[in-house]
């Protein structure tokens, strides 16, 4: 497999591609601890792709680093969808980075890129990808597989028609009520990060600094990409805010934060009908609300965002999650120490927020 380092955007059409693997994400993760690479590969088929380097200190094992594809490497839909073929793409090209990468580099993490209705379909593919010794399903997912993705190319009618009946509903009421949706800056900043605290601290999830999502905010974009904060007021007080990003090709509900106060008001709907209403004005195709339980379970800890993501139509859709190619024998026990990890996030500190 040929590779060859590109600089930033050479031959990629920022708006066009998935966001994560945009030279935009990169620059945006490289100033979070991240190291950026891109690469041009040109055999067997030609793509260009994002990766991302983390060195990282592990108790026992010392100073160790990961290399991670977000979402990629993207290439035509015919060989996505044979999995044997992808997989052989995979690991040519994780031997092939090999020498671009330091040292200590434990493994690639692929997030990969193909999308099916279908859980079990989704379930049939990931086994036969993460199949023999060279790839395998990570210990944990770093992009959330399971979605719910919106047509924008559709009308607002239309788009209001699909949605469940209460969700219209429960739009008109928070108009009616006076809730009123603005476009923040990053000056609104500590207002998103508190009702994000507040968040944190009622679902027992982690966050970043508030210097993360107000970097984000800031960046700048010469690709056709753009980042919002929307916050929802009611009487001058914040109840809600999100923040989007749109291209041409999807727009993203990536963060959501809400007060404990008024939430009988319905300000995340409107929140939300906003940005669909706007991600279809800039041009985007689709609308990811980015990230759901995998079905509908009324037990699972995440049950009211499957049901609050699904009621706005649109379709479910299922993604394979992360796969790895190890690159050392130390590969295992950072699976162990990462599986860990995730219990403390995904249990033990829901448990102790009374979840």
């Amino acid at each position: 497999m040929d590779i060859i380092p590109v600089t930033d955007g050479c031959g990629v059409r920022e708006s066009q591609c998935r966001f994560l693997q945009s030279p935009f994400w990169a620059d945006f993760k490289s100033a979070h601890g991240w190291h950026k690479l891109r690469f041009q590969c040109t055999d067997p088929v030609v793509f260009e792709c994002s990766v991302l380097v983390r060195q990282f200190h592990i108790p026992v094992i010392g100073t160790a680093a990961i290399a991670y594809v977000p979402m990629g490497p993207d290439v035509p839909e015919q060989l996505l969808r044979k999995p044997m073929e992808y997989r052989r793409l995979l690991t040519d090209f994780a031997i092939g980075l090999r020498s671009f990468l330091p040292r200590n580099t434990l493994c690639i993490r692929y997030d990969v890129p193909v999308d099916f209705e279908s859980l079990e379909s989704c379930r049939l593919y990931t086994m036969e990808l993460a199949s023999g010794s060279k790839c395998r399903k990570a210990p944990e997912n770093i992009q959330p597989p399971d979605t719910v993705l919106l047509d924008l190319s559709l009308p607002e009618e239309k788009l209001l028609q699909q949605m469940k009946s209460k969700w219209r509903y429960n739009i008109r009421l928070a108009e009616k009520k006076g809730v009123e949706v603005r476009k923040g800056t990053v000056q609104d900043i500590d207002i998103f990060y508190n009702l994000y605290q507040t968040t944190a601290s009622r679902d027992g999830i982690a966050i970043h600094d508030k210097a993360y999502y107000q970097d984000l905010l800031q960046m700048e974009s010469s690709g056709g990409i753009a980042v919002s904060l929307y916050i929802a007021y009611y009487e001058q007080m914040p109840l809600a805010a999100i923040i989007t990003l749109f291209s041409a090709r999807e727009g993203v509900y990536l963060y959501g934060a809400s007060s404990n106060e008024h939430r009988n008001l319905m300000p995340a709907y409107l929140l939300q009908w906003n940005a669909i209403c706007d991600a279809k004005q800039f041009g985007c195709g689709q609308y990811d609300f980015y990230g759901i339980p995998p079905v509908e379970d009324e037990q699972h800890p995440m049950y009211g965002l499957y049901r609050f993501k699904t009621g706005f139509g649109g379709t479910i859709i299922h993604r394979p999650g992360s796969i790895d190619v190890p690159l050392s024998l130390l590969y295992s026990a950072y699976g162990i120490a990462e599986r860990l990890r995730s219990v403390w996030f995904k249990k033990i500190k829901k448990i102790l927020v009374g979840r």
